[in-house]
């Protein structure tokens, strides 16, 4: 059984430009078609646009408050919401709160940057 605590892993900078700590992935666990990251964004910052054209992708915020785009719809978010974004579409998230904006990124498959492609902002 492979049990990975958030304060053993070591946070790093996505190509989007988020703040990512991987708790589950191929990389360091036995999963090997997903993985489970925790991703933090202070007040005012907003990740890069982008898309995976093979990964579908879920956000679930766990903390502070957000502003979401997935190709053209824009939503608040905050705790308890749920985001899917289906593999190829454009999406960004951007902080509108005073606290630090968390959430969990479930990727399958797996993310990687090499299936993370820019694009313009949609916010």
């Amino acid at each position: 059984m492979d049990v990975v605590n958030r304060g053993q892993v070591r946070a790093f900078i996505t190509k989007d430009t988020s703040t990512i700590r991987e708790l589950l992935a191929p990389r360091n666990s036995v999963i090997q078609r997903q993985s489970l990251a925790e991703a933090t964004l202070a007040p005012g910052a907003q990740t890069d646009a982008h898309f995976h054209p093979g990964t579908e992708e879920i956000y679930y915020v766990l903390s502070g408050e957000g502003l979401m785009a997935v190709e053209h719809e824009h939503r608040t978010v905050v705790p308890g919401d749920a985001i899917a974004i289906p593999p190829g579409a454009r999406h960004q998230i951007r902080n509108t709160g005073m606290t630090d904006l968390v959430f969990l990124c479930c990727c399958v498959p797996a993310y990687t940057d090499d299936d993370t492609v820019m694009c313009a902002s949609l916010l």
